[in-house]
């Protein structure tokens, strides 16, 4: 997951998902192979609430000499590992990387369906927990303390990683909330503000390529499916709502929907952006030549963007997305991942202490920021003068940490994912990714994507409720 096939700079990034895209990021089950895939016996507890764990037995547990295995994709995770280590000397990590992303996830379900081979730990993103849950893959972490933990983290990434009855099944580790980095030598030149809102956006992107048919204000391809899930999430879309393991709404060409769909479908005919896949050589080829005047991305893009487009060195500024409603902002996530417990676990109090301890440590957290660059979800950290405070000469200056904080700030709490999330990024790519890579009708493409998942859901014995 740390690098794109196609990749030019091993530059550190700041989010598992920030080198690839999501589309592949889970694989999907059908409802009764998911309620019979638990993954191995219940040594590690159920899903329901149980009893807490007494301190003299996490005491104890943490003084036993145990060996964990985790599974993580995070170069160099073993500085913050040692961190653990030292607290608690009985306890030793294996760390293991199974994989970046897809891979990892394949593999956990192979292990987690033969009953044996499944670490203790796993790194998950967001977006993939709802695909483990269901087939009662993670331990629920309640019992273990972690509910105490609710307060030191960014509000909506709690709820990223909290079940409908109240489960914790992991424990936040980075995010992406989105923003916008913009050109800001383009954006004087040709005369045009910052855009607050989507309709000063679209009257930029029409005014600029009008000025220099080379140059768009922004590229939107049929590879950004996480991209536009963001931008959903920004606009208060609710996608997918589940209820319980069978029950699923899908509501991917609602009226939100096609407001987007309207949009970006509309501005993508006009040829006034770009529509080619990013992430590709074509791609940072024309960041660094000025193709592009903006790139709609996350807090994980400003470090990712001064490795891979260093022509532009000082002439890059960041902001808030622009805004549907501006007395209201808001914005969504793209990218980030947690630190979740397999619910085979032999020893879920020392796992549970460790996905704790190694997101929630003040000393393990900030290395997270400072060593592989990754964007906090801990509120302290979000207010942290060090990393709040840093002004890159490549931003000209700016605090682009800032920037970037201020906009978790008004990420929406309530966004939630599908369990098959890998069908819906597929249908997405062939549908509405086809219509702007295509420029042809992207409210209709929206329709056929609703109509391709609502049939997946029903054929995996899911109840499906859409718009």
């Amino acid at each position: 997951m740390r690098t794109f096939s196609s990749t030019s700079t091993s530059l550190p990034v700041p989010s598992p998902m920030s080198r690839r895209l999501f589309l592949t990021a889970t694989g999907a089950l059908s409802l009764g192979a998911a309620l019979t895939a638990c993954g191995g016996g219940d040594s590690g507890g159920s899903s329901a609430a149980t009893k807490p764990v007494s301190q003299a037995d996490i005491d104890k547990a943490m003084k036993t000499p145990t060996e964990l295995t985790f599974w993580t994709w995070v170069p160099n995770i073993d500085k913050e590992v040692a961190l653990f280590e030292k607290k608690y000397p009985a306890i030793k990590i294996k760390v293991v990387n199974a994989g970046q992303g897809t891979p990892q996830y394949t593999k956990l379900r192979t292990a987690l369906k033969a009953g044996s081979g499944a670490p203790d730990m796993v790194q998950i993103e967001y977006q993939a927990i709802p695909t483990f849950t269901i087939t009662n893959s993670l331990l629920d972490l309640r019992p273990y303390g972690a509910s105490a933990l609710k307060g030191q983290f960014v509000d909506w990434t709690w709820g990223q990683v909290s079940g409908s009855d109240g489960e914790v099944w992991a424990i936040p580790q980075d995010t992406g909330p989105m923003g916008m980095l913009y050109r800001q030598d383009i954006f004087d030149k040709h005369g045009i503000d910052v855009p607050k809102t989507w309709d000063e956006f679209a009257a930029a992107a029409r005014k600029l390529h009008k000025a220099d048919p080379d140059v768009y204000l922004t590229n939107l391809a049929a590879n950004q499916v996480a991209a536009w899930h963001g931008l959903l999430w920004q606009a208060g879309a609710k996608p997918y709502v589940t209820s319980g393991k069978s029950d699923i709404s899908i509501s991917v060409d609602d009226a939100v929907s096609r407001k987007l769909g309207e949009f970006w479908g509309g501005l993508a005919k006009e040829g006034v952006i770009g529509v080619e896949p990013d992430f590709t050589d074509a791609w940072y080829a024309a960041l660094n030549k000025g193709k592009y005047a903006t790139w709609i991305t996350a807090a994980w893009g400003p470090v990712f963007l001064s490795g891979s487009a260093k022509a532009t060195a000082g002439k890059w500024r960041a902001a808030p997305l622009p805004q549907w409603d501006t007395a209201k902002p808001s914005s969504g996530n793209w990218g980030g991942s947690t630190t979740a417990v397999i619910r085979s676990t032999k020893n879920p109090i020392a796992a549970a202490q460790f996905a704790q301890f190694l997101n929630s440590d003040p000393a393990s957290a900030k290395m997270f920021a400072t060593e592989q660059f990754f964007f906090p979800a801990t509120k302290s950290l979000l207010t942290d003068a060090d990393f709040v405070g840093d002004a890159p000469t490549f931003y000209g200056g700016q605090k682009v940490n800032q920037v970037f904080a201020d906009i978790s700030s008004t990420v929406n709490a309530s966004f939630q994912w599908p369990p098959f999330l890998d069908q819906a990024a597929t249908d997405w790519t062939e549908t509405v990714g086809k219509s702007l890579a295509d420029k042809t009708d992207t409210v209709r493409a929206l329709g056929t994507w609703q109509t391709r998942l609502t049939t997946y859901a029903k054929n995996q014995g899911f109840t499906v409720k859409g718009s």
